[in-house]
């Protein structure tokens, strides 16, 4: 925790050129976030990259996982190990892979790139948390559906969907924290567009800007917040349903 007090820590040095050294305290940075050059336009891009991301590997995750659990079909295991692979293998290879492939298909590098190579990483975390949550399902629950005179369609939706709810919901929240902090992967292939990560990575050398520590330090409070709220809401529900 040490790294994220120094950053909460240093949203509030009075910096001059750099911020390397504490100069006094002061809210300037936190009135105005957007005050260092580029700063903001970068957080902005690592937004709309971040939800595109989550969104197209949600989907595709989710569906995924389904078909993975709940039907067989010819070149299953091989589907399970290639669902696998991305999270074993390190991402400077995935990166690096992933840059050679657009650059042998002439795809001009940038935001484009980005998503996709940020969606190609994200889909195997979604269909694994995803798939977890559709094992632990009884299926007697459609079946049920069925007998009731619901279509396969509204079996899903008004059945299935809902339970499912909560994985994909923390898959999402997975896939974009990893789209949202990735540095290596946007690095091979985001050629001159710049994301947060990156943003902070160039200015590094020369002291990290305190408009970027706001910036991080408010993205560490709210994620704090939604652990919060989640667990309280969790054992609110637990509560009730035990009374």
């Amino acid at each position: 925790m040490v790294p994220v007090a120094y950053t909460v820590l240093f949203s509030f040095n009075d910096a001059g050129k750099t911020n390397l050294v504490w100069r006094g305290f002061t809210l300037d940075a936190w009135r105005n976030p957007c005050g260092a050059p580029q700063v903001c336009e970068a957080f902005a891009n690592s937004l709309q990259v971040g939800v595109i991301a989550t969104l197209v590997a949600t989907a595709l995750g989710t569906l995924i996982a389904i078909a993975l659990v709940r039907f067989q079909f010819r070149g299953r295991p091989l589907v399970n190990l290639l669902i696998f692979l991305p999270m074993s293998t390190p991402e400077v290879v995935i990166g690096a892979a992933l840059l050679s492939q657009f650059l042998s298909l002439r795809v001009p590098l940038g935001m484009t790139t980005v998503i996709i190579a940020h969606t190609m990483f994200c889909i195997s975390f979604v269909v694994v948390t995803v798939k977890a949550r559709v094992a632990s399902l009884d299926p007697a629950l459609e079946e049920a559906a069925g007998d009731l005179y619901a279509t396969p369609w509204q079996a899903f939706w008004r059945v299935t969907f809902p339970l499912l709810l909560p994985g994909i919901a923390a898959a999402a929240l997975l896939a974009f924290s990893l789209s949202f902090d990735d540095f290596i992967i946007t690095n091979f292939n985001s050629g001159s567009f710049e994301t947060f990560p990156k943003f902070v990575y160039v200015s590094a050398t020369r002291g990290i800007p305190p408009q970027a520590n706001v910036i991080s330090s408010f993205m560490f409070v709210l994620a704090l917040v939604l652990v919060v709220v989640v667990q309280v809401v969790g054992a609110a529900r637990g509560r009730r349903r035990r009374s």
